[in-house]
């Protein structure tokens, strides 16, 4: 008797797909997922340059809080999706100024990023990042990216892909225990 090769190629095919479908099922959504960053702990690289709506960004003039530094860019659907969470979380600590966003344009035009701000309400400044010089600093390989920093200025957290503000709460409630 012999076998057919046809059948023994769509039988592999088959487990292949359904082991594909148990990995995909199983695992954790993006907004789920801290990476093993080589930056933990470490001094945050130096984030400044020119702000979209004008003027000069640094990220030393928010030590003393945290900051959730967030790469984004207009044309990145989860980046759109991740914006009314990020409103949320500025809003939910704009009177107690312990935590804020500061923006990363990532391969995108100023003039998009500056729309796509205005036209959804971010109130966070965000640094034009032209040259992908900050973006490279931090390993950046596709938006949406953030790293929480600590009131000193260490990186505490590197998320990938989008954010929930629950979620960035729960971040701040273990790095608060973490520093006490």
């Amino acid at each position: 008797m012999r076998q057919h090769p046809v059948r023994l190629v769509a039988c592999a095919a088959a487990l292949v797909a359904v082991a594909l479908i148990v990995l995909f099922a199983t695992r954790p959504s993006a907004k789920d997922v801290l990476a093993q960053s080589p930056l933990l702990g470490k001094k945050a690289p130096l984030v400044a340059g020119p702000a979209i709506a004008g003027g000069h960004v640094d990220l030393r003039q928010y030590r003393g809080r945290y900051v959730l530094l967030n790469f984004s860019a207009s044309w990145c659907t989860p980046c759109q999706v991740e914006a009314p969470q990020l409103i949320q979380f500025t809003d939910d600590h704009a009177h107690s100024h312990d935590a804020t966003v500061l923006g990363v344009v990532f391969s995108d035009t100023a003039g998009n990023a500056l729309s796509f701000a205005r036209s959804n309400g971010v109130k966070w400044r965000i640094v034009a990042d032209p040259s992908g010089r900050i973006a490279l600093e931090y390993g950046v390989a596709d938006p949406p990216e953030s790293f929480l920093i600590s009131p000193n200025g260490r990186v505490l957290a590197e998320i990938v892909g989008g954010v929930t503000s629950s979620g960035l709460e729960n971040l701040l409630r273990n790095a608060g225990a973490r520093t006490t």
